[in-house]
């Protein structure tokens, strides 16, 4: 029974509403609704539209901008390539020669090597573990850092 009163009062509406469009008023205003509705929708399509392109033509004058930067640094990487210093580099780098009045100086396998630092024990060495827990490093680590200490951690 309540289901058929819910009903009969959506009914009731119904009616009312399909009544008014027999009053040319009401056909007016729903009319202008509709045509401010449709004029809305093509607005914010346009306004969209223009947004995307407004984005494309920023996106390729980006795209312009830096290859104008890569073609600048192009050219001047070329005369580079055409200086004296740069050909003076070449030669001594990919040819082994030297300049007038320098001398070459051999130094022995040996000797260069006492030099170096064996990776292998550098790589297998343990790191120092520390007996204090990670916070307290990380705290001693910050006041270090404020206090312009050493870190001794």
């Amino acid at each position: 029974m309540k289901d058929f009163k819910i009903n009969l009062k959506y009914r009731k509406q119904i009616n009312y509403f399909l009544n008014n469009f027999n009053d040319l008023k009401f056909i007016g205003q729903v009319g202008f609704v509709v045509v401010i509705l449709l004029i809305t929708w093509s607005g914010v399509k346009a306004i969209q539209t223009n947004y995307n392109l407004q984005k494309q033509i920023a996106l390729i004058k980006q795209q312009n901008n830096l290859q104008k930067l890569q073609n600048d640094n192009q050219q001047l990487e070329n005369q580079y390539y055409q200086t004296k210093q740069y050909l003076d580099t070449a030669a001594r780098e990919n040819l082994g020669l030297a300049s007038k009045g320098e001398k070459e100086i051999l130094v022995p396998k040996q000797v260069a090597m006492s030099y170096t630092v064996n990776l292998t024990e550098f790589n297998q060495s343990k790191p120092k573990v520390s007996s204090k827990s990670t916070i307290q490093n990380n705290f001693n680590s910050w006041i270090s850092f404020f206090l312009h200490r050493a870190n001794n951690t």
